[in-house]
């Protein structure tokens, strides 16, 4: 991968971290396919990845992600429609493929997330922040609109419509302070201290079945948009009915009898 770069701090957890500290880690052509492909990799357990259960996002240097890099930026008005239309779904789908990853994502905001790095870091799971991490969706203020790689659905969920207009339409910074009470981080740890407290969130996660949390994810993220509660409950029947079948839940059950830590095999 060009631009970001892989670590591997615990057993089970993988650190990804943007790699373009000179430029806050703004986003270019090839991190969109460095977000594709990360996805990719974890979802097929990849060598280089495999046994991965949490995976980790974070910022080199002083930022997490300042979105599109505005050097690029200026190219944008001279693309036909089509050809900026083919962009934007790049983009979109580089995002998505980051939400969609089956196991977990925690964003350790160290910095500044700006227009697409507020997206990336609401495409996470979890979200953790040092005391200098700050939002921003700044897509107003260069003439674009807040409905941009997901953020218009994903931030209402978390901080509720009324506060999610609040900060798409003045576009102002949200400090983690605040960030904290509005819930749009799950909490605020100190600067030297963020990846650690990441680490050990992640490691508390993979204590568990891997199945299980992988279908926990995906009940989660499914059942915001399914329509109805008896919908909801359709297809969390049809998830615990799968996992009564895997070798783990069986596992996890004479564990907690016998009163020792499982072993999964994620079968």
């Amino acid at each position: 991968m060009t631009d970001v770069t892989l670590t591997h701090p615990a057993e089970g957890v993988v650190l990804a971290t943007l790699d373009r500290p000179e430029r806050l880690n703004a986003i270019t052509g090839h991190m969109f396919d460095d977000f594709e492909q990360l996805a990719h990799d974890l979802n097929r357990g990849a060598d280089h990845v495999k046994g991965a259960r949490v995976l980790i996002l974070t910022g080199a240097g002083r930022g997490f992600c300042s979105g599109y890099d505005l050097d690029l930026a200026g190219d944008l008005t001279s693309l036909t429609a089509t050809e900026m239309l083919n962009l934007q779904e790049r983009a979109a789908d580089a995002l998505k493929a980051i939400h969609d990853i089956r196991i977990p994502v925690i964003a350790a905001v160290n910095g500044a997330a700006a227009g697409g790095g507020l997206s990336l870091a609401l495409a996470a799971d979890i979200r953790l922040a040092s005391e200098h991490a700050s939002f921003v969706a700044s897509f107003s203020k260069i003439g674009l609109s807040a409905g941009d790689l997901g953020a218009s659905w994903l931030l209402p969920r978390l901080v509720g419509p009324a506060h999610a207009a609040d900060i798409a339409l003045t576009g102002r910074t949200v400090r983690a302070d605040e960030a904290a009470r509005l819930r749009l981080v799950n909490r605020v740890v100190p600067a030297d201290a963020l990846i650690d407290e990441a680490i050990a969130l992640a490691q508390a996660i993979a204590r568990n079945s891997p199945a299980g949390v992988r279908l926990s994810k995906r009940a989660l993220q499914a059942n915001l948009e399914v329509p109805s509660y008896a919908a909801a409950l359709e297809l969390e029947n049809r998830g615990q009915t799968l996992l009564t079948r895997t070798a783990d839940m069986a596992e996890a059950l004479a564990a907690f009898l016998e009163k020792r830590p499982a072993t999964f095999t994620n079968e």
